[in-house]
């Protein structure tokens, strides 16, 4: 199956395949998928991280819309912090993801109305194929040792800084142990504080960008709360 944007899978994991609602942070998930745009960048070699900020390193278009519109924009705009970019991109983001879903029939679009005036939009599920991909693939790193591939490593990191272990759908006892086994992943691949990249087969340049927006987002989010 082709592989879809890292900002889609993420949203497919946020979103209940039945009620079509999203689950857990509402800022949290606008910010990862902010962060995922970017980092898709960074995979396709277009952006890295230099003295403290996004820069494009090549404008060539990457053949997603979204992607490519933010990298053209960065290419012409001064370059930003990594918090500054989680904030200038994730306004209605998620809404052109989701009509971008719609359109190919990954998901369906339920306009409903409430109390006679108020439309709730919500996001069923239509063809699982695609999520159920992305759960194979988050599945099988948390069960096994083994270094997850790129995509997989960064996807893992964008789950537990936006705190989103609750889109994994595990019972209640095995959630610590995910949160555990997603940071491994994290730190493995270099982008949590100490992660060895020696070991790992994530490129640098890619680890410095989704270590740099995971901690933007965390920051972000501030100090999660206690029981």
């Amino acid at each position: 199956m082709t592989s879809m944007p890292l900002a889609e899978e993420l949203l497919l994991l946020a979103y209940d395949d039945q009620t079509g609602k999203a689950t857990g942070s509402r800022i949290g998930l606008d910010l990862g998928l902010s962060a995922a745009v970017l980092v898709d960048l960074a995979l396709a070699g277009r952006i890295a991280y230099v003295d403290g900020y996004l820069k494009v390193i090549d404008p060539s278009p990457i053949g997603d819309t979204i992607a490519d519109a933010v990298l053209a924009k960065a290419a012409g705009d001064e370059p930003h912090t990594p918090a500054q970019w989680l904030q200038r991109l994730r306004h209605r983001l998620r809404a052109r993801l989701l009509e971008d879903l719609v359109a190919r029939g990954v998901v369906q679009d339920v306009d409903e109305t409430q109390m006679g005036v108020i439309h709730v939009h919500r996001y069923p599920t239509t063809d699982p194929a695609f999520e159920a991909e992305i759960r194979g693939r988050l599945a099988d790193a948390l069960t096994s040792g083994a270094l997850c591939d790129e995509r997989t490593a960064a996807l893992a990191t964008l789950l537990v800084s936006c705190r989103m272990e609750p889109a994994l759908r595990l019972p209640p006892e095995d959630v610590a142990k995910a949160h555990d086994r997603l940071e491994q992943i994290a730190s493995g691949a270099g982008f949590m504080a100490g992660g060895n990249l020696e070991d790992s087969i994530v490129r640098p340049s890619v680890a410095l960008v989704v270590a740099t927006l995971g901690k933007a987002i965390q920051a972000a989010l501030g100090a999660p709360k206690t029981a």
